[in-house]
């Protein structure tokens, strides 16, 4: 590795920093504990029953992901694994504060409250962690899964069009067709197959890379492709176009196609991969606007949010949401002291805006951060790693964090219409905190892999010396 490309003096080759991973853990954990507690005592003076028990449950699950990284990727970026444990465990608290909401508001209505989702947000950490353990551990070397390249793309593919192969009672929920639904068992087949879409992505553009680079013509001052090497990025146009009319999901439809786009730029260095992206996208944007009513409708309600013939049925949840984020200011209203609970799936779709809140415009600033800290450790591993499957996987897995990140706060602060994306790690749902413990798990192999030291080369014997000896 050239002088150049090596890490900052912050973070040294080959040093493990392990201690510093556990005292961030720490750190993340106290705050965590912290805010269950303030939670709890909005609604009683006591404290919580399930802080010690919780409590002590969550930081053993976040032990073994730390033994895990110590153990099987000792030289794994430290900054990784406890953002996201501090992430996991504010989306712990901030769904059992809605749960405590909702249950309030039972009790003064006489009826019988739900079933609370934070036990089992829990139980679905566990398995995201436990998958975070298992990655570790199968996967020693990323270089591996190149080898599934076309493996990962037939699955990929099989899990985006399930959904809209079943019945409709088994597959919407709200308008977007994304769910496979068997009585009390519901998953997104999506959020894996981002990951394995991603692998695909890498292992096609590392062999493919050097024909879609080829110059072709240059007009306005750009090198535009050739006509016969468009076939891959109009494949993915066609894709998620598919998986917007057929599946009616904005969400999924704009994340595969940004990911694919972003991942070809980093394969070809090439601007005009961008441009012909965007004016695709744009391109489908149009003809899902006047061709799908489930899309025509979200961009109303964005354009139009407080319009008194839709504000109490279509735009109630962003409207509801806009004005729990104006109250919040600043500072916000403190954990407990809010109403985040008069907002629709609050605790999925809109708990960017709980955190608005209740914790104010710093504290969703701190999480956008948090956010921030993944994706470029994910970066700057994906550029330290020397193979070039690792570096496209690297950037795609930390590019479609960001892209989910940024469409799903944007539609909550009504920057672009409403997309059901969930926000990694905070949102409740078992799909997207599985996939997302999986992705980190993938991150902190590429990473131990870039900050690994490369194996010493055999000396090569003196000539001379060697002569003086036989002589």
């Amino acid at each position: 590795m050239s002088e150049a490309a090596a890490p900052p003096p912050s973070l040294p080759l080959g040093a493990k920093r392990r201690g510093t991973e556990l005292a961030l853990i720490g750190f993340g954990l106290v705050l965590t504990m912290v805010a269950f507690t303030s939670t709890s005592a909005a609604y009683s003076s006591k404290l919580p029953s399930g802080l010690l028990s919780d409590g002590l449950g969550f930081i053993a699950l976040a032990g073994v992901a730390h033994l895990a990284v110590r153990r099987f990727a000792p030289y794994a970026d430290p900054v990784l694994l406890p953002a996201a444990v501090a992430l996991n465990g504010l989306g712990l608290v901030l769904i059992h504060r809605l749960d405590l909401g909702s249950a309030y508001n039972a009790k003064a209505a006489g009826v019988s409250p739900g079933t609370a989702a934070a036990p089992l947000q829990l139980v679905w950490t566990v398995i995201g962690i436990g998958l975070f353990v298992a990655v570790l551990v199968v996967i020693r070397d990323h270089r591996r899964l190149e080898s599934l390249t076309y493996t990962a793309m037939a699955v990929g593919l099989g899990l985006l069009v399930l959904p809209a192969l079943l019945p409709a009672s088994h597959s919407t929920v709200n308008g977007a067709r994304i769910w496979v639904r068997f009585g009390g068992f519901s998953f997104q087949p999506g959020e894996i197959a981002k990951l394995a879409l991603e692998v695909f992505f890498a292992g096609y553009l590392v062999r493919k890379r050097d024909v879609l680079a080829l110059a072709g013509r240059r007009i306005l001052g750009m090198t535009l492709p050739r006509g016969r090497d468009l076939g891959p990025v109009l494949v993915a146009w066609g894709a998620s176009l598919l998986i917007l009319t057929r599946e009616s999901d904005l969400g999924s439809s704009l994340l595969f196609f940004g990911i694919f786009v972003a991942m070809l730029y980093v394969a070809t260095e090439r601007r005009s991969w961008l441009l012909i992206g965007i004016m695709l996208f744009a391109a489908g944007s149009l003809f899902a606007f006047h061709t799908i009513g489930h899309v025509h409708d979200r961009v109303e309600i964005w354009l139009h949010p407080l319009d008194p013939r839709t504000i109490t049925d279509q735009s109630y949840q962003l409207a509801q949401g806009l004005f729990g984020q104006a109250t919040g200011g600043i500072f916000g209203t403190g954990l407990g002291q809010g109403r985040p609970d008069l907002v629709p799936f609050a605790n999925t779709d809109f708990i960017a805006s709980t955190i608005a809140e209740e914790l104010g415009l710093a504290g969703l600033m701190a999480v956008l951060v948090t956010y921030l800290l993944i994706v470029m450790r994910g970066l700057r591993a994906a550029m330290g790693t020397r193979d070039d499957f690792g570096k496209l996987l690297g950037a795609g897995l930390a590019f479609g964090l960001a892209l989910q990140v940024f469409v799903q706060v944007g539609g909550v602060t009504r920057l672009i219409p409403l997309t059901g994306l969930t926000l990694p790690f905070l949102s409740y749902g078992g799909s997207s905190l599985v996939s997302n413990w999986v992705l980190l798990a993938l991150l902190v192999r590429i990473s131990d892999a870039a900050r690994r030291p490369a194996p010493e080369r055999p000396a090569v014997p003196d000539e001379s010396a060697t002569m003086a000896i036989r002589l």
